[in-house]
């Protein structure tokens, strides 16, 4: 594939050979027969859009952007992104003040962190969540995830950094929003691995959210702004030789695929070295420069729940090979199929039934499997299966950390 069709995912609809394997693969499809799918919805419709932007269809807005259809195409259309472009380019319909809340994550997360109590009972309100239903928007069956009192950043910069120095090897890590203000565990559980492996963790220079979230709400210029920020300082770390990790397997695909095919910008330079902590971790392991060792008496039945951008990436392998390495675990591998949630689509009143309903046999599997966890790399798959199925969802990084022996593996990498 040329250069200007990679770049360029809108040049890629000729290479549609109209198979529609992708519309057999589509969960939107399955679900609302007013999505005319990703075939007709993407190379078809770009087709007639390039002639007349008069034949976009709002219609798209139904697309998840789970890439599901581009994992299935066997041309290497860019289906999804030529979905995605073509509603940033088109649509006619401006963003609503719930779409500028659920997108802004760095300003909501830093507001709901300084009074995390407050907001955690007021969000969980049924007044509360009826008058969000009404005038926002928000479906009132809708949990929202829980704030952390204390931002990752705040613990780390008082308890980790200094500590860090004592490591000749280093990497630099994207905590993303999830981490940062809704569940700084898992960051730390991060520190905690790595630093017992023998590397140490820097932050980032400077980090917004990947913008993931702005994308798909249509802010564009905003998404774009935050990205150059973030790949600024991506370029400064790996300047120092030190590889990005991240811990969530949407900003990874965001910041290393979405910066170029929709925002235009070249990442060619960085994107390589853009990396899952497990992708990581597994590759040490593996080339036998690392050793973990587990708690003797850590026994957990675990499923493992393929997000639609690791399942687009490939690389559920590395984090199910590390769950597997934990000999006290009883490994389920569930069916890969898309939990609904798809970031903030599964908050919008419109798209709820939709977003269950996708996910309706994802948690029927799990609760008749009888897991003490499901693992999953997607902190919205998490809230979308703690919500609906009922079982606790843990990212395997926080899995690994929890069965991790400290001192053992300390004593294994010196």
């Amino acid at each position: 594939m040329s250069k200007d069709q990679h770049t360029n995912p809108e040049s890629t609809f000729e290479q549609c050979m109209k198979c529609t394997v992708c519309t057999v693969y589509c969960p939107v499809v399955a679900v609302n027969p007013d999505y005319p799918g990703p075939k007709q919805a993407g190379p078809d419709g770009e087709r007639y859009r390039l002639k007349d932007p008069l034949f976009y269809d709002e219609a798209l807005d139904l697309c998840l952007n789970c890439k599901r259809c581009e994992v299935a195409c066997p041309s290497n259309v860019k289906i999804g992104d030529i979905i995605q472009a073509a509603r940033l380019k088109y649509s006619t319909k401006k963003p609503k003040l719930r779409d500028y809340i659920l997108a802004n994550t760095d300003i909501m997360g830093g507001l709901a962190t300084t009074m995390a109590p407050v907001v955690n009972f007021t969000l969980g309100l049924s007044p509360v969540k009826a008058v969000m239903d009404g005038v926002l928007g928000v479906d009132h069956h809708r949990t929202f995830p829980k704030y952390a009192g204390q931002k990752f950043e705040t613990w780390f910069k008082r308890h980790a950094a200094s500590k860090q120095a004592e490591f000749d090897k280093k990497v630099s890590y994207f905590h993303g929003c999830y981490a940062n203000y809704n569940y700084p565990k898992l960051a730390k559980d991060l520190v905690k691995i790595l630093n017992a492996a023998g590397y140490g963790v820097n932050l980032l220079e400077k980090e917004k959210c990947c913008g993931v979230a702005l994308i798909s709400n249509g802010f564009k210029d905003q998404a774009q702004s935050q990205a150059e920020l973030n790949l600024s300082s991506i370029r400064k770390a790996v300047g120092r030789g030190e590889p990005v990790l991240t811990t969530s397997s949407t900003c990874t695909f965001t910041m290393r695929d979405e910066y170029e095919h929709i925002l235009g910008l070249d990442n060619s330079d960085v994107r390589d070295s853009i990396m899952l902590a497990t992708k990581f971790l597994y590759t040490l392991i593996d080339e036998g420069r690392i050793s973990l060792a587990f708690k003797e008496d850590y026994k957990k039945r675990i499923a493992y729940h393929t997000p639609c951008h690791m399942e687009k990436l490939g690389w559920a392998i590395y984090s199910t090979s590390l769950l597997r390495m934990i000999p006290g675990v009883d490994f389920l591998m569930l069916d890969s199929q898309c939990c609904g949630i798809a970031g903030t689509y599964g908050f919008k009143k419109e798209h709820y039934q939709d977003s269950q309903k996708i996910g309706e046999s994802l948690f029927r599997q799990i609760q008749d499997s009888n897991v003490d966890l499901v693992a999953t790399d997607c902190e919205t798959c998490k809230w979308q299966i703690e919500m609906s199925a009922g079982v606790t969802v843990e990212n395997p990084i926080s899995i690994i950390a929890d069965a991790l022996d400290v001192e053992a593996t300390i004593k294994l990498n010196r």
